[in-house]
């Protein structure tokens, strides 16, 4: 009876091991499907003209991306500009002042719900509450938009950074006659701020990928654009809009697109993951 039962067990463990393992191999395999698909038809397209020349019209040849790669990076920086420090500051709030209090469990509930909501949505809503009332879709309200997605991000990564810091840190700051608030920022976000920033760039290669909400917000150019108020061209739209055309020269540029945007995401991933090992570590 007992070798039964031994070999029940062993049985159910090994299929569980055997179906997890397989699991692991399909995701590894689809990963590098994509990524070899995406730099075999994205390599090809990238040269001097896609990085520094304008999109030429429909029908001819060349151009490049440069007005939608700069575009790319100034909403970047700019939802990064509006995010980072927002995202930073509740979770300091849920974490450490708020902590067992109502307000900062409704912060920390509304940040977990914000997380979950599809970024299509969150377009919607900015271009109603941006686009509309300034009639015209805009660079700030793309990165308004990407600014909203960032910011419950980067609070769940920084919160659970300072709840590892152990409270025998902030007691000996207090013992020592230091405010609260000092020992917030001379402890506590020193001590977790390989992990904050691991939450950074984890955020970044989250947005760095979003395309809905700029469809509804800073849409897409053709031109050069350095105001905050007009429509402003991205690589993720490009990508949307190139790739159904009817001109091969136009998915070319779609594929070198979405291969530069692969491998920013790639990138920071990595990057990401490599800073949150040494946290992890200690």
């Amino acid at each position: 009876m007992k070798a039964v039962v031994t070999f029940k067990r062993t049985a159910i463990d090994l299929t569980f091991r055997v179906f997890a393992w397989s699991a692991a191999v399909v995701a590894i395999l689809v990963l590098l499907v994509v990524l070899l698909e995406v730099l075999k038809r994205g390599y090809s397209a990238i040269n001097w003209d896609f990085f520094f020349h304008l999109p030429k019209p429909p029908g001819e040849s060349g151009g490049g991306i440069a007005n939608a790669l700069l575009g790319s990076a100034a909403i970047t920086v700019l939802a990064s500009l509006i995010g980072v420090p927002l995202g930073i500051m509740s979770a300091i709030y849920s974490a450490e002042f708020g902590r067992g209090t109502k307000l900062g469990s409704l912060v920390h509930f509304s940040t977990e719900i914000l997380s979950s909501v599809p970024s299509i949505v969150i377009g919607l809503f900015v271009y109603a509450v941006f686009v509309i009332p300034m009639k015209s879709f805009s660079t700030i309200a793309g990165a308004f938009a990407l600014a909203v997605i960032t910011i419950p991000l980067i609070h769940r990564v920084t919160e659970e950074m300072l709840l590892m810091v152990p409270d025998s840190l902030r007691e000996a700051g207090l013992a020592l006659g230091v405010t609260y608030p000092v020992v917030v920022k001379k402890i506590c976000l020193k001590s977790a701020k390989m992990g904050v920033i691991t939450g950074i760039l984890g955020a970044l290669a989250r947005i760095s990928g979003e395309t809905a909400p700029l469809l509804f917000t800073s849409l897409n150019s053709s031109f050069w654009n350095l105001s905050l108020f007009k429509p402003m061209a991205t690589a993720n739209v490009i990508v949307f809009v190139y790739a159904m055309s009817p001109y091969d020269d136009w998915r070319s540029i779609a594929w070198g697109a979405s291969f530069i945007i692969t491998m920013s995401i790639l990138a920071l991933t990595i990057l990401s993951r490599v800073l949150f090992k040494r946290v992890k570590n200690g």
